[in-house]
This record gives C-alpha cells, sequence and structure tokens, in this order.
C-alpha cells in the first residue's frame, strides 16, 4: 500500500494513494495510532491558514467505498483491540525493561509498568517474553494502565488451592517462616498456614527446624471470602499410617512380640509406636513392682519389645505388656526368703489395716497393724509408716500359690510379756510416758511393747477431774504403781495416787461434821458450788446451803465460812453449808439470853425459899410483899416461856 504525504495547514499527513484526502482523515481519526505526524523534507510546503483552509481543493483520486466494503474494513479495524476487564487476567509480552520496571504490552491502547521486583522469582527476564498479568485499573488517577504480576500469581494459586482441596491432590509448598501456633507455607506463590498441631502425628516443638524445608501438605481448609487457607503435612503421614494400622491389626495375635518407640509418656502408661500403629502400655503392665510413674522405667525415643495383651479391632486399641515378658518374681522368689526369714523392704502402700514392704519387685508382704508393736495401743499405721521408707521385719506366713506374705516387725524383738510378773511386780513403782488421753484415763507406755492405763479415778486422792487432760498431757512423764495385771489381754491396771498414802484417813479428824472452815467458791451452777478446803481438799455446797444472811448472791472467787455437814471416806464426798454457819449463830445467841433468864429465875425462887423458911407466920406486912414477890415470878416464869 502506498502513501502520499497530504500537507494540511503546515502539517503534512501521511495517506493511502488510493484514497481521497477527505475519506481518509475521517476513516483515520478515531485511532491515534494510524495518524503518524511527520514533517517531509522534500515536500512543498503551503503556508495556508487553518481556518482559511479550503477542503474541496484537489479531488483527485478521491474513491468512496461501498457500505460492505466500510464494514469490512471497520471489523479489520477492531479486531487490533484485545477486549480488557478489571480484575482479569491476561498473558502480556515483555516489550521493554528499565532499571526498576518492566513494560507489558497486553493489545491494549497503552502498556503497562509493573515493577521489576514482581519479577524476582524468574531469572534471565528479557524483552519478548510472556508473562501472566492482572489488569488492576485500565486506568489509574493519571490515566496510565495499572498491572501486577504479583496479585496475578496470587489470583492463579488461589484457583488452584481451591481446586485441589476440592479434588484432595496432594501439594508441594516450602515453609517460609515460623508464626504463632505454627508455620507459613508457600504454595503456588501464596501464603498458608500451618498449625502447630498439623506438622507431624508426633508432638513439635522446635519449630525452627521445619523454616525453608520443601514439604508435602493436604489443603484441610479454605475460607473464600477472606481467602486463607490451611494446609496440612500430619494428614499425609496419618493416611499412610492408617493403612499400615490395617496391614499391622490384620497380623495381630494375642501373646505376640513386637517392637516398638516410646513417643509418649503420660502418668497413666506410655504409647508406643509399632510402626505405623499405637500401642498403650499401662504403668500396672510395665513392671512387676509398684511404681510411681513411667519414667522411672522408660524413655521417651526408647525401642522396647513388648507382648500383645489384647486388641480391638472396630476401636484399633492395643493394650501391651512390658513386665510379662520376665518370669514373675514369686516364681523365681530365692530359697531364703522362708517363714521366719529377716528380710528388709521398702514401703509402698499404706492402708488403715497395715503397711506393704516390697520385699523385691513384684513381692509384697503386708505388715498388720497388730504386727507393729507388742503393745496393746492402738497404733495408726498411716502415722506409724512413710511411703519410700524403708523397714526390716520376720516372715510370718508366706504362701508361694497364693502370692502372699505377712511381715511381723515386733517380732524381731522378744517379747516383753513373756516375764511381766518379774519385771513389773504388783505394787512396784515405775515411770513411763503418756501416750494417749482418753476421757477414761490415761495410757501410759513403760517401755516398748509394755504400758497400761490409769484410770481417771485413780489420778488424785482429793480432786475430781472431768478429763483426764486436766491433769497431765501426752508426752508427760508420770509415776505410776502397778495395781494389776492381765497377762492374757497383754494389759496393766495403773494408779498414779497410790503413790502416796491416802490422806481420808487424816481428813477425818481434820474436818469432822459440824466444824467450820474458811473455803473459797471455785465453781459454781444451779445446783450448787464447789468449794476448795484446806490442803486442796474439795467440798460441795448444795444451792439451799449458800443462802448468806444478808441474802446476797455467792460468786465464784468468795472466800466464806462453811460447816462440814457430811463427811464420807468410802466415796470421799464431803458436803458443806454456809447457811448453817450463821444460822447456827443465831441460834446460839438465843440460846445464851435464854440460858441468862434461866438462871435468874432460879436464883429469885431460891430466894423466896430461903425467906419462907425463915417466916414462922405472916403479918399483914409480910403478906404484902409476898404477894408482889408472887408477881414477880409469875413473869418470869412468863419471860422465860416466851425465850423458849
Amino acid at each position: 500500500m502506498e502513501f502520499r504525504a497530504k500537507n494540511l495547514g503546515g502539517i503534512k499527513v501521511l495517506t493511502e494513494n488510493n484514497i481521497p484526502n477527505e475519506q481518509n482523515a475521517e476513516q483515520q481519526a478515531p485511532a491515534a495510532q494510524a495518524v503518524e505526524v511527520t514533517a517531509t523534507p522534500n515536500a512543498p510546503v503551503v503556508e495556508t491558514a487553518h481556518d482559511d483552509f479550503d477542503w474541496s481543493v484537489d479531488k483527485r483520486n478521491v474513491s468512496s467505498y461501498s457500505k460492505e466494503e466500510k464494514a469490512k474494513y471497520d471489523q479489520t479495524y477492531e479486531n487490533t483491540f484485545k477486549v480488557i476487564e478489571e480484575n482479569g487476567l491476561l498473558t502480556g509480552t515483555v516489550v521493554g525493561l528499565t532499571k526498576t520496571d518492566v513494560v507489558i504490552n497486553i493489545g491494549f491502547k497503552s502498556d503497562g509498568l509493573i515493577s521489576l521486583n514482581e519479577f524476582r522469582d524468574i531469572q534471565g527476564l528479557k524483552v519478548g517474553d510472556d508473562v501472566e498479568v492482572l489488569v488492576v485499573e485500565k486506568e489509574d488517577r493519571d490515566g496510565n494502565l495499572h498491572l501486577s504480576r504479583k496479585q496475578a500469581r496470587q489470583q492463579r494459586a488461589w484457583e488452584k488451592i481451591v481446586e485441589v482441596y476440592k479434588t484432595g491432590e496432594v501439594v508441594t509448598g516450602t515453609v517460609t517462616s515460623k508464626t504463632k501456633g505454627g508455620l507459613i507455607v508457600d504454595v503456588y506463590g501464596m501464603e498458608t498456614f500451618l498449625p502447630g498441631s498439623q506438622i507431624d502425628v508426633k508432638p513439635v516443638t522446635d519449630y525452627d527446624q521445619f523454616v525453608s524445608k520443601t514439604m508435602e501438605f493436604k489443603v484441610v481448609k479454605v475460607n473464600e471470602a477472606i481467602r486463607n487457607a490451611v494446609v496440612s503435612h500430619k494428614a499425609l503421614i496419618e493416611s499412610d499410617i492408617e493403612q499400615q494400622r490395617v496391614d499391622i491389626i490384620s497380623k495381630l495375635e494375642k501373646g505376640q512380640v513386637l517392637e516398638g518407640t516410646i513417643k509418649n509418656i503420660t502418668d497413666f502408661g506410655a504409647f508406643i509406636d509399632l510402626g505405623g500403629l499405637d500401642g498403650l502400655l499401662y504403668i500396672t503392665d510395665i513392671s512387676w513392682g509398684r511404681i510411681s510413674h513411667p519414667s522411672e522405667v522408660l524413655q521417651m525415643d526408647q525401642k522396647i519389645n513388648v507382648v500383645v495383651l489384647d486388641f480391638d479391632d472396630e476401636k484399633k486399641r492395643i493394650s501391651l505388656g512390658y513386665k510379662q515378658l520376665t518370669p514373675h518374681p514369686w516364681d523365681t522368689l530365692p530359697a531364703h526368703i522362708t517363714e521366719g526369714a529377716r528380710v528388709k523392704g521398702k514401703v509402698v502402700n499404706i492402708e488403715d489395716y497395715g503397711a506393704f514392704l516390697e520385699i523385691l519387685p513384684g513381692v509384697e508382704g503386708l505388715v498388720h497393724v497388730s504386727e507393729i508393736s507388742w503393745a496393746s495401743t492402738p497404733i495408726n499405721a498411716k502415722e506409724f509408716f512413710k511411703l519410700g521408707e524403708e523397714y526390716e521385719a520376720v516372715v510370718v506366713t508366706l504362701s508361694k500359690d497364693e502370692r502372699k506374705m505377712s511381715l511381723s516387725i515386733k517380732q524381731l524383738t522378744e517379747d516383753p510379756w513373756a516375764t511381766i510378773e518379774t519385771k513389773f511386780p504388783l505394787d512396784s513403782r515405775h515411770k513411763g510416758i503418756v501416750k494417749n488421753i482418753t476421757p477414761y484415763g490415761v495410757f501410759v507406755e513403760l517401755e516398748t511393747g509394755i504400758g497400761g492405763m490409769i484410770h481417771i479415778s485413780d489420778l488424785s486422792w482429793i480432786k475430781r477431774f472431768n478429763h483426764p487432760s486436766e491433769y497431765t498431757k501426752v508426752g508427760s512423764e508420770i509415776e505410776v504403781v502397778i495395781l494389776g495385771i492381765d497377762k492374757e489381754n497383754r494389759k496393766l491396771s495403773l494408779g498414779h495416787k497410790q503413790i502416796e498414802e491416802d490422806p481420808w484417813n487424816t481428813f477425818e479428824t481434820i474436818f469432822p461434821i459440824g466444824s467450820v472452815h474458811e473455803g473459797t467458791v471455785v465453781k459454781k451452777d444451779d445446783k450448787g458450788a464447789t468449794v476448795q478446803l484446806q490442803y486442796g481438799l474439795e467440798a460441795y455446797a448444795p444451792a439451799r446451803h449458800l443462802r448468806t444472811e444478808d441474802e446476797k448472791p455467792i460468786s465464784v472467787e468468795d472466800v466464806k465460812e462453811f460447816m462440814i455437814i457430811e463427811f464420807d471416806r468410802s466415796e470421799k464426798r464431803i458436803l458443806v453449808s454456809h447457811t448453817r454457819v450463821w444460822e447456827q449463830a443465831k441460834n446460839e445467841e438465843k440460846e445464851a439470853v435464854a440460858k441468862e433468864k434461866r438462871a435468874d429465875a432460879d436464883k429469885t425462887r431460891k430466894a423466896v425459899k430461903n425467906i419462907q423458911s425463915k417466916v414462922e407466920k405472916a403479918t399483914l406486912g409480910d403478906l404484902g410483899a409476898l404477894a408482889e414477890l408472887r408477881e414477880k415470878l409469875k413473869k418470869d416464869e412468863g419471860d422465860k416461856k416466851d425465850g423458849e
């Protein structure tokens, strides 16, 4: 096709040779790319003002097109453009490279620029290479085409991730960094999350060891709203393990011995990896002896042989045993362990009825509470024994068939009750330690295995106690007298007050009935009061005997005079009365007055008789004197009767 230059107001325009100038200008106007503005040196320049230009000049070589031809040319022109939509993926061609950007042609009216940083994964990028880009904006605020290769990669990666999530396909990714709770994995150029629990079937504590590693993953979760995906490496391992489990379980038999690796240790046992299938080794099946934690015998990652005790095909549970690979200790019990032999053992269990000593791993004997001490005093096994302590004992009974053994600690020493009468004869005096106190008495230990009880009534001759703790306490030393020996029941009757003579023989002479003594009220209740007399002796005053002369109440710590109204030596009881003291004083005072009056009356009578005996006969004067005397005597008699 040939072109010719036409001068339009000083501007030369290239046009097709066979197209009229007016028609050529009309067709070329819509597309800026089809117009080339140049200056032709050899062409004559007509200097004519644009507004004065005559467009009708020179109509030569002007051709017209039919509608069909025009439509054909329009279609050819339209086909030179691509349909561009924002957020769409297109393949573009590198048409230029700068120090910072890459120029991409996507067939649009203008080229796009993409930062060179988005091509760091491509080595040796050059002009002519095809790359996939995403149209961010056809025109930004500056009118430029905005493209992104990074977003194109992310879009394509997300589409692939969603696809493999639906199909379950395995993908390959690279761990790029560690984050809270897991790792970041690059899959198809997009960041995904790998939780720590999905790294491996075994617990993982060190995440750093996986950074920069390329591994296979399975997409287990996607969130299309925020374009987030979760991957798992553990799922691939479990799928392989599941197949191995099926193979292993199909070949399992009870009693079969397998080799496994300890993958986890808990308080109740250990989990053993049998090569894709886990079995549980309970703590009771680890050792014939008692252990408090599996770590006492086993270690993490240790390889051991175990025996299959039981398994469940449906639940895929396998119970394993470790101790069962060795003979039971009772079956190989040493010959020197027989009845009567002395053995040593460690306390492995304590119950209310006794303690279990482990003589050998898996061989235990029971020390009953009755076999701890020769003393009859009850012993609390949980207070006497401590876990882990070692004791020596004598084998009392032994049964290999029943795998039982009874032990005794007290039989390590001679029975002190065999010679009790010799060492602790009746009425002998000894010192002991208070071991226990009850409401009815005090238990005293004289020596190991020998002890007895002091009844509360045998603590003191003169004091009555509501509880023995008012007199002594546990751990105190006390002197006792042997009152009785019960060898069969291994009991001693002890007394403390018998250390001294019975003071009540003396008290009977000091506190006779009717005697008055000063006393202090030490305790008082509705029924009466306890009064302390001399020598620490206590008496009791009933309430009716506490009435005072001035009707004032008697209080605790008041000091008053009390009369002995009852003295019971056998019952060690004394009753006193304060009321009797002042009542008796009043009676004595009245008696003294009456006695004086009787004396005066007797004296008068004697005088009268004396006069009468001297008078031989009465005279008138004498009769008058006698009459006066008679009246006086009558008055005295009347006063006497009133006094009585």
